[in-house]
């Protein structure tokens, strides 16, 4: 990867199973770990007072228990400089897909609570987005596509999950309809010092914060 914040359409390297250690099987895995994802909202949600009642905390200082594991052991790789299977090559010398992944749904369900009653209603399609909507967008990248198709496949994804949401979750509409683009929009970046894993939630929760509190 080149030096520089942003990385130009010229570098950026679609087929992503190049640099993955493991090849195809290292990519397949984190493409398996990215979509289950999914599981946890439901883990977070309506499992998680249970599970964190268990070791004698609250879901809420759970997660961020779990954040601080994941940030030391980090830490530790960068430290010693190597990538595990499934990894990318160069992400031995930055900060990792699967750190920023962890960073950005811990905060999304940490932080729901601070938009009230709406939490689940606004956390869970959040990481929804992320965990379907990347793979849809980077496998279709990855296929060859056009930026406008790769961008209409995100669209569709992401839009079906938050009005899936609406449906289930009395997500609000107007999150519903605002959100997804968003989220879509904040994957596109090709960013060193941040992966999409932390754009594609960690953006869109913040607008999600802003207009809650301003009333919305």
């Amino acid at each position: 990867m080149e030096e520089g914040i942003v990385l130009s359409e010229e570098s950026y390297e679609a087929d992503h199973v190049k640099h993955s250690v493991g090849g195809f099987s290292g990519h397949l895995l984190r493409r398996v770990v990215h979509l289950s994802l999914a599981i946890i909202p439901w883990l977070y949600y309506w499992q998680g007072e249970e599970i964190a009642g268990k070791v004698g905390t609250t879901a809420q200082n759970l997660a961020f228990i779990i954040l601080g594991i994941i940030i030391v052991a980090e830490l530790i790789r960068l430290k010693v400089g190597i990538t595990i299977f499934g990894q990318r090559d160069y992400e031995a010398n930055q900060l990792s897909a699967l750190f920023w992944g962890a960073v950005s749904v811990v905060l999304a369900l940490a932080l729901s609570p601070l938009v009230g009653v709406m939490g689940a209603a606004l956390g869970a399609p959040l990481v929804l987005g992320l965990a379907f909507g990347d793979p849809v967008m980077g496998e279709l990248r990855r296929a060859g596509k056009e930026p406008k198709f790769v961008a209409i496949g995100g669209l569709i994804t992401v839009y079906g999950l938050w009005l899936l949401s609406w449906n289930c979750l009395d997500t609000p509409l107007l999150f519903a309809l605002l959100i997804p683009p968003i989220q879509v929009a904040s994957e596109w970046p090709r960013l060193r010092w941040i992966d999409d894993n932390g754009t594609m939630v960690l953006i869109p929760l913040f607008v999600i914060l802003l207009l809650s509190a301003l009333g919305l």
